[in-house]
């Protein structure tokens, strides 16, 4: 469906075997400002099955010497996304039940009203508006975690979106560049939500967590026998993506015989199921990410120069969550929010020595690291707030130190020099020693700070 002239508006296949029934509903439905392609038998129309996307297909019951209920099952297996209505003149109950056996979404008998086919067409326009609504609360609640607020105030975060908010609305294919877990998902996801694309579906694969055969399968398609467990055709993510946005992750990942295959799909526009020699056309926007770089897996022969220059068509390059400190209590804030809401806890937020080390914590896994130790943390805690004592020993061992250069506090660069000296040092009376101060000011301190 198409949403960018305001009301949506659909592809629509007309296959009768009539020329005035098919001028009549081209004319009709063109005027509404859907696109009609208008056929006359079953060949016809699954060529055009096959060589573009259809919302919708008005199936002529009789067509000549064939058989429009028999054409739906082909159709359906072409276009598994595609509704079909019947129509004919030669209506009865018998007839109508055995076209919903056949997988027609609704029945219309000849002769027809154009305020009857409209008002169909309302129909199946709100049904696949709810199915896309639908599949895209699958895709995100299939991952489990909450979405960070797509907002900054740190300088090179700030101009990372502002470039991503750029270039949403082409139709230009997008690397998008950052260490794992900083949230390359997240932005791809939010160019999809700024494009024309948006009302379309939004998919997701991750190169390098399928075996080569299974993630052809899965970017491609497949049909039905073409391998041992292939019991029926499968589209792929590319068909279940038509006319939105296909992410790949780690595409660094993607074995070089794919590579190939996605290259062709890039340049030409085509591609073929695995087991299949149809040629079928692709509308489909890609967005890559990778965490390695891609230029020495081409020096290492891992990845295709040629393929590279069609992925960074426009490069984004994602900071590190230590990179944009500015950022870190607000995303930990809001990730606190979440999971007390998805455990039932009433936590109202951070003691100031847990908002002191989330600050300074280095954040080697970026947001993902951080979103795992506030779940944690969250479960451990038994209070109104959150403090340093409900994160791992481990987090805390990795603290990131400050130096005399940082802007931050001197009870921030007190607090890490102490943490640093007990660390190296076998006895409290040691370190006493070496921080100038006597057993109960050294107490006092590490109570104040959670050491």
């Amino acid at each position: 469906m198409n949403f960018e002239s305001g009301a949506p508006t659909l592809s629509i296949l007309v296959i009768d075997d009539e020329p005035n029934i098919r001028k009549t509903l081209s004319i009709s439905l063109e005027a509404e400002g859907h696109t009609v392609v208008a056929v006359a038998n079953s060949k016809d129309a699954l060529d055009e099955a096959r060589q573009r996307f259809f919302d919708l297909a008005l199936v002529d019951l009789r067509l000549g010497t064939e058989s429009g209920m028999e054409l739906i099952p082909r159709i359906q297996a072409i276009c598994p996304w595609i509704k079909c209505i019947v129509i004919t003149a030669y209506a009865s109950i018998d007839s109508a039940v055995e076209a919903m056996r056949h997988g027609a979404f609704d029945y219309l008998p000849k002769p027809f009203t154009n305020d009857q086919v409209l008002a169909l067409i309302s129909k199946v326009t709100e049904v696949k508006t709810l199915e896309q609504k639908v599949a895209a609360l699958q895709e995100k609640l299939k991952e489990s975690v909450p979405e960070a607020v797509i907002e900054s105030r740190s300088p090179a975060m700030q101009k990372t979106l502002e470039l991503a908010r750029q270039v949403a609305d082409s139709e230009a294919t997008i690397l998008i560049l950052g260490e794992s877990g900083t949230g390359k998902t997240l932005i791809a996801r939010a160019i999809h939500s700024w494009s024309k694309r948006f009302s379309k579906p939004f998919g997701t694969v991750s190169c390098p967590s399928l075996s080569p055969e299974l993630l052809e399968s899965e970017l491609f398609g497949h049909a039905k026998g073409s391998f041992t467990g292939a019991l029926r055709d499968y589209p792929g993510r590319i068909a279940a993506c038509e006319g939105g946005t296909l992410f790949l992750d780690e595409i660094g990942d993607l074995p070089l015989s794919i590579q190939a295959k996605l290259l062709r799909v890039l340049q030409e526009k085509v591609y073929e199921r695995v087991g299949d020699l149809e040629t079928r056309k692709a509308n489909v926007r890609f967005i890559t990410a990778t965490n390695i770089d891609l230029e020495d897996a081409i020096r290492a022969g891992r990845f295709r120069e040629d393929l590279f220059y069609r992925l960074d068509v426009v490069e984004i390059a994602i900071p590190p969550l230590r990179e944009r400190q500015e950022d870190i209590l607000a995303i930990a804030e809001s990730l606190l929010a979440f999971f007390s809401r998805q455990n039932h806890r009433r936590i109202l937020g951070f003691s100031d020595d847990a908002s002191q080390f989330l600050r300074n914590q280095e954040w080697p896994g970026n947001v993902r690291e951080l979103r795992n130790a506030i779940e944690r943390a969250v479960l451990l805690c038994r209070e109104e707030r959150v403090g340093i004592e409900h994160f791992s020993s481990k987090s805390r061992a990795m603290e990131r130190t400050p130096s005399a250069g940082d802007q931050v506090t001197m009870e921030e660069l007190e607090r890490s020099h102490i943490r640093r000296v007990l660390s190296s040092t076998k006895s409290i009376d040691e370190a006493c020693r070496i921080l100038g101060m006597d057993s109960v000011t050294l107490w006092r301190k590490r109570k104040k700070y959670g050491l």
